[in-house]
């Protein structure tokens, strides 16, 4: 973060005001920022890779001797937030959160029980009380919401609770393993499905992955997951580019190290395979957006693993990515063709360019949204193009644009559309019976 400060009593004369530089980018500051009285807190990566709180003064800030408030942990600090006597920092494992209150006049810290497992979110709308609002959802449980006394610890179910059930899902289980990836990293996995699934390799699965600009893929409740009920298993791979494992989790997965990111993926798709989750014919990939990189590189290396991938408002094209409206600003992330080095890193990223004429892809459908302000139609498109040309397996290679959205900007019924269609090209494709053509149907 480049941050800047001045005086609130300066706000009436705003020509007067006197800035002075409270962070530069060099300080490593990241995931948020808490004020009390003197003292600024700030979370760094700065020789904790899965991040750590330092404090120091507020009218003269020196981050390079600050002190060190909350130590680096064994699972990575997500941000922070405060009410009046209390500073909350929120962690997670990549999988499940957990909650420590530390207290802004004592300096002690406790874990605070949850009323529920999953991803946790805290907020405190009025940091002149102590009273918060705490939030826990998982892959099946949806959002509930409670209201949290910092001074008490006690939670109570929000009156902003709504109360929905959605029938079938307390068939529903969740593993979370890890996986050998392909240099020895255990990658995390998470995997739902029926409680009554038989690990014979019959099931149709679906496999998702994301890892780019540290975004992890936390729990988090879906209507989309009841596709779950009709005998599919659904699994996340959390590969490096997010941060399930904090800033090196990151880098592990981003410019010249980004290989690793479609790499975690194909390892997790080997261990669906192995451990009888679904076979090669059945097994679906997906990836949206950022995660077009990881698609993309993945059935290109191995596409033996996959009976059907989407590649889903998805770059493929990594190498020309920059030269879209929306490219300049991701040369942060990915690296520009301006540099060697990070030019060829680009060209290890790029689907199209790895497109092998002869090879017997698997079904392919790239979707694309006319209005995509972030992912230009032309990325899939020219994957969908190049599939085409070069696969000799006869599957459908198709390319769906949708004319009513952009980048998820749409109404919800367009994206219950969309998803619908990708999921039961994916299901027809890996011979799920409810998802085949009606007989005597063209």
């Amino acid at each position: 973060m480049r941050l800047f400060i001045a005086p609130t009593a300066q706000m009436m004369s705003p020509s007067k005001m006197k800035w002075s530089v409270l962070a530069l980018p060099s300080d490593n500051l990241v995931r948020g920022m808490v004020f009390d009285k003197d003292h600024v807190y700030a979370i760094t990566h700065a020789g904790a890779p899965k991040y750590k709180i330092i404090r120091t003064s507020v009218t003269h800030p020196d981050w390079k001797t600050a002190e060190t408030i909350v130590p680096e942990a064994k699972d990575s600090i997500q941000y922070i937030t405060h009410s009046k006597s209390f500073m909350f920092v929120v962690y997670s494992n990549g999988i499940v959160g957990r909650l420590v209150k530390y207290s802004l006049g004592s300096g002690k810290a406790s874990e605070v029980k949850l009323p529920a497992s999953g991803t946790i979110d805290i907020t405190c709308p009025d940091f002149r009380t102590d009273q918060c609002i705490v939030f826990t959802t998982s892959w099946t449980q949806p959002t509930t919401l409670y209201d949290f006394s910092g001074d008490k610890d006690t939670f109570v179910k929000s009156i902003f609770n709504t109360a929905v059930s959605y029938p079938g899902f307390e068939n529903l289980v969740t593993e979370e393993v890890e996986v050998p990836g392909h240099d020895g990293t255990m990658v995390p996995l998470s995997i739902i499905h029926r409680k009554d699934l038989k690990l014979d390799g019959s099931a149709s699965a679906i496999l998702e992955g994301y890892g780019a600009y540290g975004i992890s893929m936390t729990p988090a409740f879906s209507v989309r997951r009841s596709i779950a009920l009709h005998g599919v298993v659904l699994a996340y791979a959390h590969v490096r580019g997010g941060s399930e494992k904090g800033e090196a989790w990151y880098k592990a997965g981003y410019k010249t190290t980004k290989p690793n990111t479609w790499k975690d993926f194909i390892s997790s798709a080997d261990y669906l395979i192995k451990k009888g989750y679904t076979s090669a014919g059945k097994l679906a990939g997906t990836g949206t957006s950022a995660g077009g990189i990881l698609i993309s590189r993945a059935v290109t290396e191995r596409p033996d693993l996959f009976g059907a991938i989407v590649c889903n408002v998805g770059v493929a094209n990594a190498l020309r990515a920059e030269f879209s409206p929306n490219g300049p600003v991701n040369t942060p992330e990915f690296g520009t063709v301006q540099d060697a080095t990070e030019a060829q890193a680009l060209y290890e990223m790029d689907g199209v360019q790895h497109v092998k004429a002869g090879v017997k892809y698997p079904a392919v459908l790239g979707v694309a949204g006319w209005n995509d302000p972030r992912v230009v139609p032309w990325q899939p498109g020219k994957f969908v193009a190049a599939m085409q040309t070069a696969s000799t397996s006869g599957k459908p290679v198709l390319l769906k644009v949708n004319y009513d959205n952009g980048h998820f900007t749409e109404e919800k019924i367009v994206t219950f559309k969309n998803f619908a269609g990708q999921f039961a090209f994916m299901l027809w494709q890996t011979g799920h019976k409810e998802f085949q053509p009606a007989k005597g149907s063209n």
